[in-house]
């Protein structure tokens, strides 16, 4: 499989392989399945193309079913490891003037805005770099319906009860 990645994507797989993290590959097919196979970088080009920015990359996968064919197209997927990362879900966030914030919740069950910066953007998720700390509770549901500082009656749900009730789709 041939594939093209980005400078800045570059700099942070070649950041990654140095810290001993393997060049394992997944193929998701045009039709969306993954290929049940994992593959494994091979080469990857000496020089960046200048019209694009972008540098070429070689994967190979097993195919003993011979279920893929010259030209079929598809998308490389690169598993990037996360250590001690801050995840909220999209829906407890809203957007003001290009700013995300989501609605802190205090001891005394009264609400604050607060803008956060985000490190990465997954399928229904975002990871945090900025504006939050472990401790915090976030206002999950009904973001839409208060406002700075009223007073809600809150009823806590752990992390991974939350996560579990998200749909995380590719």
């Amino acid at each position: 499989v041939y594939f093209n990645m980005s400078e800045v994507e570059y700099l942070d797989y070649k950041t990654r392989a140095k810290n001993d993290i393997k060049n394992t590959v997944s193929l998701l097919l045009s039709n969306n399945s993954e290929h049940k196979y994992k593959g494994s970088i091979e080469t990857v080009e000496s020089e960046f193309n200048n019209e694009t920015g972008n540098i070429a990359f070689r994967a190979k996968f097993p195919n003993p079913e011979l279920l893929l064919k010259h030209g079929e197209t598809g998308k490389v997927e690169i598993t990037v490891p996360i250590k001690n990362a801050l995840i909220i879900p999209q829906k407890a966030t809203f957007e003001v003037l290009d700013k995300i914030y989501v609605y802190v919740v205090d001891q005394n069950n009264t609400i604050k805005s607060r803008n956060i910066t985000i490190k990465q953007k997954l399928s229904n998720l975002y990871i945090i770099e900025s504006g939050l700390s472990a401790n915090d509770k976030i206002l999950l549901e009904g973001i839409q319906s208060v406002k700075e500082d009223d007073k809600i009656k809150s009823k806590f749900m752990a992390p991974n009860q939350v996560i579990k009730g998200l749909q995380l789709i590719k």
